[in-house]
This record gives C-alpha cells, structure tokens and sequence, in this order.
C-alpha cells in the first residue's frame, strides 16, 4: 500500500509527487538559494605580475562565471618545468603543480604567470602557447607572454590576457573548442590576434552547456569592447 512521504503529510500523492519533481529540476539546474558558491583559486606563479593586471584577470572571469574567486600568495615557478633550450617553461608540468596547490575548498586552480610557455602540439615538441587547460581538469594556466604581440597598448594586450583566462577555464568546466565565431573558446590556431575578434561566450553552445552542467553565469558584461566588424 502506498503512502505520501512523510515530508509532505498534509498533501495529496499527486502534490507531493509533483513537489518532488520539481525539487529535482532545482537540483539538477543548480545550487539551491543561499548554497555556499564554488571557489575558484588564481596562484600568480613567478615575478613581474602588476597587481592591476592580476585584478583585470579576477574582473574578466567574474563578469562570466558565478563563482567565489580568491587570490593566493605569489609564488616562483617550479624549477622542474622549466625547458632550458627555449628558456620557457613546460605547461603541462605547471598544471601538475598547480593541481598539487589547489587549496581542500577549492574547485579550480587558474595559474597566471608572465613567463613563456610551451607544450608539445602534434609533431611539434615544444610550441609556444597562450594557455593549457585540460576538460574537466581542476588546473589550468595562462601566461602574458604572447598578449602583447602587435598590440596598440598595454590595455590591448591585458583584454587579451582577460580573455585567455576565460577560455581557459572554461576548458576546466567541460567546453571544447568553439566553431561560433566571436566566441572566446574559439581555437586560437596558434595566434594570439584571433582574440581580436572574440567578445563573449556564444549562447547557443557555450552558454547552454554550462547551464546544462549546472554551473552558475553571473550575466556580466565582457570587460573589453565589442569587436569592430
């Protein structure tokens, strides 16, 4: 004999049924109300990193992703990533370190840094990159090193900066590269001027997908300007 569950005893079978099923839609869209946020860790990785710029990369990630963000201690870049024929450093051996830094409360790790990095593509064994993240991995890295390349100002290259932080960690979530054009987890092809014509996070792929996962967009605007056409 069946029975309404004892959290619903003044309701009729059909109400409480259809309580629990929306219950479930709540769950399953996102946090509750008043659930704690996920928190996401920036680790400025080596020196030269102006304190300005590291808040412009903290504004870029919040004006997308609804989550706590906080900054750790600046600390010098692992000697065991360091690739001493192209004096880089080796970004698949910084998000290991990375991964090993990411605090018990944390969800995300996003390593900044303004040295060069490089990782092996294909055939190539040591190709000089923007940023490393892996799909659903918790580390990611990104480096200012290639922003500044044919840029107007130093503002040119931190809105790129900016928008290598977002790309990247939205490799963490589970976003693949992009066919949409203007969308900034479009694949950057080996150039750092693709990020000219990137603005926002294409809402019929992107946007869709991290909803579909759960996580939570804050529905700021991009801090840089819409591209000229």
């Amino acid at each position: 004999m069946s029975r309404t569950p004892p959290d619903f005893p003044q309701l009729s079978r059909r109400t409480a049924l259809t309580s629990l099923i929306a219950l479930g839609v709540a769950l399953q869209a996102g946090p509750l109300l008043g659930a704690t946020k996920r928190k996401f860790y920036l680790q400025p990785l080596g020196s030269g990193l102006k304190q300005s710029d590291v808040e412009f990369v903290k504004k870029s990630l919040l004006a997308f992703y609804d989550f706590d963000l906080e900054l750790l201690p600046e600390v010098p870049l692992p000697k065991s990533a360091y690739y001493a024929p192209r004096n880089r450093y080796r970004a698949e051996k910084l998000l290991s370190f990375l991964k090993q830094r990411l605090p018990d409360d944390g969800f995300r790790i996003l390593g900044i840094t303004t040295k060069d990095i490089s990782t092996t593509k294909g055939k190539i064994k040591d190709w000089g990159i923007l940023g490393l993240a892996t799909i659903d991995g918790v580390a990611c890295v990104i480096s200012s090193f290639r922003t500044k390349r044919k840029t107007k100002n130093h503002q040119h290259a931190l809105e790129r900066f900016g928008k290598v932080a977002v790309h990247e960690i939205g490799h963490t979530l589970g976003l693949d590269h992009c066919p949409t054009e203007g969308c900034l987890m479009r694949d950057a092809r080996g150039s750092v001027l693709s990020t000219d014509h990137e603005y926002d996070l294409c809402s019929e792929i992107c946007r869709k997908q991290l909803i579909r996962s759960g996580y939570e967009l804050s529905g700021g605007n991009p801090p840089w300007p819409k591209p000229s056409s």
